[in-house]
């Protein structure tokens, strides 16, 4: 089971709006905002704020290491509770700036109930809300 991800942005304002767009409709707000030693970072997660647990975390920095650069190219799916909340993800990205990268729809070649749909963010990186459940 997965904890927690981070991207590292090139522009923490534009992936800030973005993120809180996208991820409204599967029930994710902001949750932490502070800038840590010079590098800002933010944190999403769902629920009521006093008891969210914070798994998706922005960070205005690049990678660590020689020659990083920042987050892109990574795959990422949040699951929905419902396909109408897929649609609803799609559509917010979209409107946020992210590019369209596949459709709402079913995808019965991953499995029988797969419906997920598919957005490029700011930086590259190919992020989806998928719903497991039957139509």
């Amino acid at each position: 089971m997965l904890d927690h991800m981070t991207f590292h942005v090139s522009d923490i304002a534009r992936s800030k709006a973005f993120y809180a767009a996208a991820l409204a409709p599967l029930g994710y707000a902001l949750r932490f905002e502070q800038n840590i030693d010079g590098v800002n970072v933010l944190g999403f997660g769902q629920g009521d704020a006093a008891e969210s647990k914070i798994d998706t975390w922005l960070v205005d920095r690049p990678c660590a290491g020689p020659g990083r650069s920042f987050s892109s190219a990574c795959h990422l799916a949040w699951r929905a509770a419902s396909r109408e909340a897929v649609d609803a993800f799609h559509a917010a990205a979209l409107a946020a700036g992210g590019a369209d990268n596949g459709p709402p729809g079913p995808r019965p070649h991953y499995h029988p109930h797969y419906y997920g749909a598919f957005v490029i963010d700011p930086d590259g990186n190919n992020v989806e809300a998928v719903c497991h459940t039957p139509g």
